[in-house]
């Protein structure tokens, strides 16, 4: 997975990538020339006094020296500028994929899931590339060149590496075999923590009234201690791996000397050579080490590059049409015939045949009890999931044909948990319509009902007022009511064909529930309206009001048709009226 996802995404930087390999090269060569002019030095220039010698080579080895440091400079220079690039276009990827997921893959993969997948294991794969650039490139050029040159230097001292590099290729290799499920298993801790940890940021105020104070720092404790254990156990083998290899190396230094003192007092070998000859050793077994840090980072890094292609070879199971049809006929006219719907793996299905109509100039109200299937129905309409059986039809066209930009146009929804992003109460507003003015926000907050509150926003100390007033993240500085009132402000700023009201109305008061539905109904008064609410009073004025029970359709009509002749819509209108009440 780790060399498919580098596959798709490095292409574009092969030009930065060869010159990375080129300045590698180069002061990996110059690294390994070092060494021997220094023996020449020694055995040529020291040994026989010759100070001519000694300064000629010396000139060299800082020639030498300085090109390997520019090399080596550019070689991090450019390695840093393309990890960094990669990790972007990644990041971008991951995030242009995730924008086309339906309501069901979202669930699928959890909203911390994702957010750990797009930052978390990003970052190790992009960790992974930069020292891939800066320090893999360089570790086999250096190891092969290192034996290469320590044969020119003394063949029999030589044999010393037979037995030292593949012990220490084994010792990496088994290492690096426990670190990968370990890795796994950490991300995957990862995860759950910040899910805790989500969860109870969000819901502070639920922990707070239920005084579950104690439980939920037990619980995040128990995912923070889960986390920690598996992380000392990753360090623990990390912990392992650097002083086993150094021991090898001392022991390798210390083999060297002995022998060569032999080889030297022998005459097979001079002074120079054994010097140059240990530089080898070490520049081979430094290399071996370079490598084993790079083993500790590929186990961590193919498992987020797993978690990474498994976001991005998920395909949406909202596909966009082939052909798209980029024009309506029947503006405003909404329809499902036959429509249901079932979530994966669920035995039965949340919606079946369910049929409705609601056209231009109407208000369609649908209601029913808890678990019913209505915001499924209504989220069916703007395709944030697909009906696994029957038609949604905006316009007379089935919405899987339609252009995605031309529904988005044609439908305003107004979701059941509206949701406000950081910024402005303007900026919110114009998610509905970019270009709309300052006279278009105010007239959609004061049918909204919202405009008072939003005149009063900011003028205590705070910066900004009025539409310039700030607005936290999730809409936190304002109350629910207000955040609906806003969303609804939202929704008519774009002015679209089809308004969907998913309980929208559920946190205002009586008297504001009715004064915004008196002004919404002259504002939408040729538009097609639906309603979905649990408040009789909402919808009880609605042309037609269609009653669903477990996902059927049980009843269409009027108010006072289906309280004569519809059981399931008279129990929900008697739990909340007096007979006079909703006689009247």
């Amino acid at each position: 997975m780790l060399i498919r996802l580098l596959r798709s995404h490095l292409p574009p930087y092969r030009r930065p990538i060869s010159l990375i390999l080129l300045l590698q090269l180069v002061q990996t060569l110059a690294a390994l020339y070092l060494p021997t002019l220094n023996a020449d030095i020694i055995d040529r220039g020291v040994v026989t006094g010759d100070t001519k010698v000694i300064l000629q080579l010396g000139g060299v080895m800082i020639t030498v020296t300085l090109a390997q440091i520019c090399c080596s400079v550019g070689a991090v220079y450019f390695g840093a500028r393309t990890a960094m690039a990669l990790g972007r276009d990644v990041r971008a990827s991951v995030f242009d994929r995730v924008q086309t997921f339906s309501a069901r893959e979202l669930g699928h993969f959890g909203a911390p899931s994702l957010i750990t997948r797009t930052t978390n294991d990003v970052q190790q794969v992009q960790m992974l590339v930069l020292l891939s650039f800066t320090l893999m490139v360089m570790a086999p050029i250096m190891c092969v060149g290192g034996i290469v040159m320590a044969l020119g230097q003394d063949v029999p001292l030589s044999s010393l590496l037979l037995a030292v590099v593949p012990v220490l290729g084994v010792l990496v290799m088994l290492l690096a075999r426990r670190m990968r499920p370990l890795f796994r298993t950490q991300q995957q801790r990862l995860d759950t923590v910040n899910r805790v940890l989500r969860e109870q940021i969000t819901g502070i105020r639920v922990i707070r009234a239920f005084v579950k104070d104690d439980y939920e720092r037990e619980r995040f404790d128990r995912a923070n201690a889960e986390l920690t254990e598996v992380s000392l156990s990753t360090g623990r083998l990390m912990a392992m791996m650097f002083p086993a290899v150094m021991t090898v190396v001392n022991v390798a230094g210390v083999a060297v000397l002995w022998f060569g003192a032999q080889r030297i007092d022998s005459g097979g070998m001079q002074i120079g050579a054994l010097t140059a000859f240990l530089a080898y050793l070490m520049q081979i077994l430094m290399s071996v080490m370079m490598a084993t840090f790079m083993f500790m980072m590929v186990p961590r890094a193919e498992v987020a590059a797993e978690r990474i292609q498994e976001v991005l070879t998920t395909e949406t199971s909202v596909e966009p049409p082939t052909a798209p049809v980029r024009k309506l006929e029947r503006h405003g006219h909404l329809e499902l015939r036959g429509a249901g719907f079932r979530y994966p793996g669920a035995e039965e299905d949340v919606l079946r045949d369910v049929d409705l109509v609601a056209r231009p100039g109407e208000t369609t109200a649908i209601i029913g009890s808890t678990g019913s299937g209505k915001t499924t129905l209504l989220d069916l309409v703007p395709r944030l999931m697909d009906v696994t059986a029957g038609q949604v039809l905006v316009g007379g066209v089935d919405v899987r044909r339609l252009d995605p930009a031309l529904l988005a146009r044609t439908i305003g929804l107004v979701p059941q948990k509206p949701y406000l992003f950081s910024g402005t109460v303007a900026s919110n507003l114009r998610y509905g319509n970019p270009d709309a003015t300052d006279e278009d926000l105010w007239h959609a907050l004061e049918i909204a009902q919202a405009k008072g509150f939003v005149e009063r926003l900011g003028v205590e100390g705070e910066v900004g007022s009025g539409l310039d007033a700030p607005i936290a993240q999730g809409g936190g500085n304002v109350s629910g009511g207000q955040r609906q009132r806003l969303a609804i402000a939202r929704a008519l700023v774009r002015r679209p064909e089809i308004y969907l009201f998913d309980d929208s109305f559920s946190a205002l008061d009586y008297s504001t529930d009715a004064a915004l539905r008196a002004a919404l109904a002259r504002e939408t008064a040729e538009a097609t309206v639906v309603i979905v609410a649990q408040r009789v009073s909402t919808i009880r004025g609605a042309d037609r009001i269609v009653v669903l029970d477990e996902g059927r359709v049980v009843g269409t009509g009027t108010h006072q048709e289906l309280m004569l002749d519809n059981d399931t819509y008279r129990e929900i209108v008697l739990s909340q009226l007096t007979e006079r009440e909703a006689a009247a």
